[in-house]
């Protein structure tokens, strides 16, 4: 745990055994810019550029070509993607910055068009999602239909995660981020719209719990549980992720069975939940079950994110679309100077336009 009296936002702290220039974290964002879901030199200068964050977590990367599922983005599962990775963490360590990866298997939020051949489409239960998605060979199309995960898909899953890992670290990654949020494989888990299972992995919270906990302790063993962290979404609906009874106990039971397995954080998206009461009762027994370090974020200013970490509400607050279009936002931020708004139609473009382009500060 952080040292609860030295709680400023742009001061240096050690999180259990890292040090951070400062509390601020860049948000995992996905950009698709990732040309046969292998990292490239454009992807080098933007990391590169935004390393005065406290932490940089990347974008979400595959651990499988089954997890791929959007256009363009990065995977961690073959040699191409470790040595294209390697560029990326070798810059951002150069400029002294620190780097984690989001592990982000996409479940059911997927299509075809977007995967290589031989791979499947995999989730709890075959339940599509409402939703459209971009291909880049046949424009908008909806979300494909999964199959419902054997026993072997899962523990195969789990072994993709552990080795994803492993590889992350061969990349010279300081730690991983699990994807348990935004309506993706870990989450389509915890949520009976989209779990109906009747195995060890269904029927009650604490089940639907267990894919999330059994990769969760899986990782933290393969490299280190002081490596890892894990991104939760409570209330969110993104995705076609409908809101139920449980959330509260899900996440309650949830929080307190990732505090066993020690891991290094919880990145907890906290918009949704803020807007009822349960969700605020529930971010506070976040914080209350789990003894590491919490991270908040949604939609984060200045100075709410200095209140946050000075009354120990959160250890650290990451910021999203504000480090797309400003890549010196710690600076900024510090400085008070006017922050750039980004240009939202290139977020997920091909190419250097509202992606590496945006200016620094003079």
């Amino acid at each position: 745990m952080t040292n609860q009296n030295n709680k400023k936002l742009f001061e240096p702290v050690e999180l259990n055994r890292i040090r951070l220039n400062n509390r601020i974290v860049m948000a995992p964002m996905t950009r698709s810019r990732a040309i046969g879901s292998i990292p490239n030199d454009l992807m080098v200068s933007y990391y590169s550029q935004r390393a005065s964050a406290g932490l940089i977590i990347t974008e979400g990367t595959s651990p499988s070509p089954n997890g791929l599922g959007y256009a363009r983005i990065p995977g961690i599962y073959s040699k191409e993607q470790i040595d294209g990775w390697k560029k990326v963490t070798d810059e951002v360590h150069e400029k002294k910055g620190k780097i984690f990866i989001q592990l982000m298997h996409v479940g059911r939020v997927a299509h075809a068009a977007n995967m290589p051949e031989n791979s499947r489409i995999l989730a709890p239960s075959a339940i599509s999602a409402n939703g459209d998605m971009w291909t880049d060979s046949q424009g908008m199309q909806s979300f494909g239909m999964p199959t419902a995960m054997t026993q072997t898909d899962i523990d195969n899953t789990i072994q993709e995660f552990v080795q994803a890992a492993h590889n992350a670290i061969e990349a010279g990654f300081d730690g991983v981020e699990i994807h348990s949020a935004n309506g993706y494989l870990l989450e389509q888990f915890l949520n009976p719209h989209a779990n109906t299972r009747r195995d060890n992995y269904g029927l009650s919270y604490e089940n639907r719990c267990r894919f999330v906990i059994d990769v969760s302790k899986a990782v933290a063993s393969a490299i280190g549980k002081e490596k890892v962290g894990i991104r939760l979404s409570p209330y969110s609906t993104f995705n076609d992720m409908p809101n139920y009874d449980e959330i509260f106990s899900t996440y309650d039971y949830l929080s307190k069975e990732l505090n066993k397995i020690d891991l290094l954080y919880i990145h907890l998206i906290d918009y949704a939940a803020r807007n009822n009461k349960d969700g605020l009762r529930l971010i506070d027994a976040i914080r209350n079950n789990f003894g590491q370090i919490l991270i908040l974020n949604g939609g984060y200013t200045k100075e709410r994110a200095e209140e946050a970490v000075t009354a120990g509400k959160a250890d650290l607050v990451s910021f999203g679309s504000p480090f797309i279009s400003n890549p010196d936002l710690p600076y900024k931020l510090k400085n008070n100077i006017p922050l750039t708004l980004p240009d939202t139609n290139a977020f997920y473009t091909p190419g250097q336009t509202g992606y590496t382009d945006y200016p620094f500060s003079e």
